[in-house]
């Protein structure tokens, strides 16, 4: 539990790969222009393949229009933009090395494959096949953890022998486990684990542990229903119960440059689509990780956090300062709807819809906080 609570108190990052020319640097590029509903809402470049984007919430918006604030800050995500790969990534070639060094260092994968066709731009392997180009990649991952797993074991096996280690033993059963599931060509993240056996492999780093979102990048006139290529890649992944986002990276591309909130929902209407793909790639990262959002809100700021769920009152406090988690003596919290409702946090009080709440309390998607404390 304590590496899934680490990433609510620091930005989440997600990588994209994919094969060389299937559209990730399209959509990171997509993901770059996004503008937020608000010009509060910024877009920064860490580095060219590193993004900082804002996690679009028509709630904290809603919040800006009633309270006014001095300033509004919205949660984030990181996006980075993973080198190429290519067959005997697992290997070192290509850019191998630098792209399974930087997919360890994320904590969620944006699985890009090609699902359109055009003939100015050449795919690798010479056709389009979106089912191939995820085995490729899966296929380098799994040999790449499958060398973690063999060498960790023969490791883990000494020291199981020596003093009777327990704690080895239970590890060494675990990683005999992943190497079987390697071995047939399954990725690691098939293997059921509990909390306590999740915590013994954490440090193995594994690559095919890791959340997967598969993006099906498609042509304009496919953005809506998909496309032939997108069906038999559904088809394909039906066993892995991993989401599956239909987006045409270019079209978004284009979307995004537009200036105003009102062209681009035109644009979107004539497609046929309710909201940005980019939006949706953004929340599907937030749900991959089982990552929620409460406010905190008032005259001087209005401003979401990222918080586990199932995380408790103190533990969300110390997301905004460790102080507010050691000091600890209760939460007010009121609903967003109510909020929304009533207006006001003084009306909302009126109206006896602050709820007092204690350590124990489970922290709610959408809940707005007010943390007292003393240190």
């Amino acid at each position: 539990m304590q590496k899934i609570f680490k990433l609510c108190c620091v930005a989440l990052k997600c990588g994209i790969v994919g094969l060389p020319n299937v559209g990730k640097s399209t959509l990171f590029n997509c993901l770059s222009n996004a503008k937020a509903q608000s010009a509060n809402f910024p877009f920064c470049t860490i580095d060219p393949n590193l993004g900082v984007i804002t996690v679009p919430d028509k709630r904290l918006i809603r919040l800006e229009e009633i309270d006014k604030p001095k300033k509004v800050v919205p949660t984030t995500i990181e996006i980075v933009d993973i080198a190429g790969l290519v067959k005997g990534a697992s290997k070192g070639e290509g850019l191998g090395n630098q792209f399974l060094a930087n997919i360890r260092e994320v904590d969620a994968i944006i699985h890009v494959v090609r699902c359109f066709e055009n003939d100015n731009i050449i795919h690798v392997d010479g056709t389009v096949d979106p089912v191939r180009d995820k085995e490729v990649i899966d296929i380098e991952l799994q040999l790449k953890d499958l060398e973690t797993v063999e060498n960790r074991l023969a490791k883990l096996q000494k020291q199981a022998k020596v003093g009777n280690d327990r704690v080895a033993q239970k590890t060494v059963a675990i990683a005999e486990q992943l190497r079987d599931v390697l071995i047939t060509g399954k990725s690691a993240r098939t293997l059921h684990l509990s909390e306590d056996e999740e915590e013994l492999i954490h440090d193995f780093f594994l690559l095919t542990r890791k959340p997967v979102v598969y993006v099906c990048n498609v042509e304009e006139a496919s953005a809506v229903n998909g496309n032939q290529h997108t069906k038999r890649f559904r088809e394909s992944v039906s066993d892995e119960n991993a989401e599956i986002l239909v987006i045409a990276a270019a079209t978004e591309a284009d979307i995004a440059e537009l200036e105003s909130y009102e062209e681009k929902q035109m644009f979107l209407e004539d497609l046929g689509l309710e909201e940005p793909g980019v939006n949706k790639l953004i929340h599907a990262a937030y749900r991959l990780l089982n990552l929620l959002t409460y406010f905190t809100t008032g005259a001087d700021e209005s401003r979401a956090w990222t918080f586990v769920k199932g995380t408790k009152a103190p533990q969300a406090a110390g997301i905004i300062h460790s102080d507010f988690e050691k000091g600890f003596i209760r939460a007010e919290v009121i609903k967003y709807n109510d909020y929304v409702q009533y207006g006001s946090e003084s009306a909302c009080r009126d109206a006896g819809k602050i709820a007092i709440e204690g350590k124990d309390y489970v922290v709610q998607d959408g809940d707005i906080m007010h943390f007292r404390f003393n240190v």
